[in-house]
């Protein structure tokens, strides 16, 4: 059955950025099967939705968070990053059972639904429950069990394991919608010498690497004391940007580490909102992009954040580097705007499928309601309406590989009234510290 949405506006995020006006995007199966003005004979297509009053964009996509998360929301706030993380996170998290990562990311996916999220990047324990959570409720997910290793032999090859079972079993599985990655945490939680394994066993698998890089000034000056290096000279020395790389925030970072970082091709997942709560920093996104480092956005948490509303991140990200900069062109609109569709499907290793509304890609997109006030007047700039002053909310309806998972803003693939319920049932049952 081949569905089409017409008299829209349409921001395809293409090449040349087109906006349509009065324009339509029809879609069969999983595919998208036109994109262009409205056509005067309706009668191919089975379904017509009309899109009047109403933008259609790609489906947003958040690289970098951990859904489970959801249930520490408000949990410790205003701490900075070490603190929050080894007094407050890990000793709640380490109570967490699958039960609690299976609610605490339904959870976070009727938060992504809603807000228009048709992607996002994953890296967690129980990763099993997040893929299943990912499938029943028809989202697309790059997902890794992610790997901390401060724990005896023993347990780092227990956890290499699992990872190494999760990626195999799950890569290109529901449908093609889950795809994998290996995932060390970080320079400064794994031993050199286990990230190389974990590197090496991405090779054999022929899977990328997500990693936390240089968030903080403290996890800095430790990777210097702890190995006499920056935490990018030490990671290239290690091997692991011989792999396809997606690092998390990338705040603290030197000319030559942006140079090296450019060199392979290394992809950034630009977490603004929550490195700004937990003070780690602002990083140099303008520097990246002349650079050519291919940036995205990512939430993080919503224990740091304290949503997933990518909206957010993008109009954050595009207002705070010119304030920060003092170059008003720093990250314009149509940049910032690439930045959460197109490039960050380059930023999960697919961009010839996702990123933009484009014949033949895959039929990710949502649509925003433009008929309030603060989308007014309704003859400016769509491109800039969107960046600078549309929310998560405004969205209507969220549809990934052709299937519609919320419809005028009712939620058909996941029961929200129980999601609810249940997160808050499981996180009771948590000893707070």
């Amino acid at each position: 059955m081949e569905t089409i949405i017409t008299n829209a506006t349409v921001l395809t995020v293409n090449e040349q950025n087109e906006v349509i006006p009065g324009g339509a995007v029809a879609f069969a199966g999983e595919r998208i099967t036109y994109v262009g003005p409205t056509p005067q004979d309706l009668s191919r297509y089975a379904q017509v939705i009309d899109g009047t009053g109403k933008y259609v964009l790609p489906g947003l996509i958040n690289t970098h968070g951990h859904a489970a998360m959801s249930l520490l929301r408000g949990y410790a706030d205003d701490l900075p990053l070490q603190e929050w993380l080894e007094e407050k996170m890990w000793p709640m998290e380490g109570q967490f059972t699958a039960e609690h990562v299976k609610w605490g990311t339904y959870l976070t996916l009727v938060e992504m639904i809603r807000t228009g999220t048709t992607t996002f990047v994953d890296m967690y324990d129980h990763m099993d429950e997040v893929a299943k959570a990912a499938e029943s409720a028809g989202m697309r997910a790059c997902l890794a069990r992610g790997v901390i290793g401060l724990c005896s032999a023993e347990e780092q090859q227990q956890k290499l394991a699992e990872a190494t079972a999760f990626a195999r079993e799950w890569h290109r599985q529901a449908g093609g919608r889950i795809t994998t990655m290996m995932a060390p945490h970080a320079p400064y939680t794994c031993p050199p010498d286990y990230i190389a394994q974990i590197v090496e066993r991405a090779a054999e698998l022929d899977l990328p690497v997500h990693i936390h890089l240089s968030e903080t000034v403290r996890e800095v000056e430790q990777n210097v004391r702890d190995y006499g290096v920056r935490p990018v000279e030490h990671l290239e020395r290690i091997g692991l940007f011989a792999r396809p790389t997606l690092v998390a925030h990338a705040v603290h970072l030197t000319d030559e580490e942006l140079d090296v970082l450019a060199r392979y091709r290394v992809k950034v997942s630009h977490n603004v909102i929550s490195n700004l709560k937990l003070a780690s920093g602002v990083a140099r996104v303008p520097e990246m992009l002349r650079r050519g480092i291919r940036v995205s956005l990512g939430t993080d948490s919503s224990a740091s954040n304290n949503n997933v509303n990518l909206f957010e991140e993008l109009r954050v990200a595009a207002i705070l580097h010119k304030g920060v900069s003092g170059d008003p062109l720093a990250v314009p609109a149509a940049e910032a705007l690439r930045m959460a569709t197109r490039y960050g499907a380059d930023c999960v290793f697919q961009a010839d499928q996702l990123g933009s509304l484009e014949v033949g890609k895959q039929a990710d997109l949502i649509l925003l309601d433009a008929q309030q006030a603060h989308f007014q007047p309704a003859s400016n700039d769509p491109v800039s309406h969107v960046v600078y002053a549309a929310n998560g909310r405004d969205v209507t309806d969220t549809i990934v590989a052709g299937r519609f998972l919320m419809r005028n803003r009712e939620l058909l693939s996941i029961d929200e009234e129980r999601v609810i319920f249940e997160a808050n049932r499981v996180y009771a049952q948590l000893n707070r510290v």
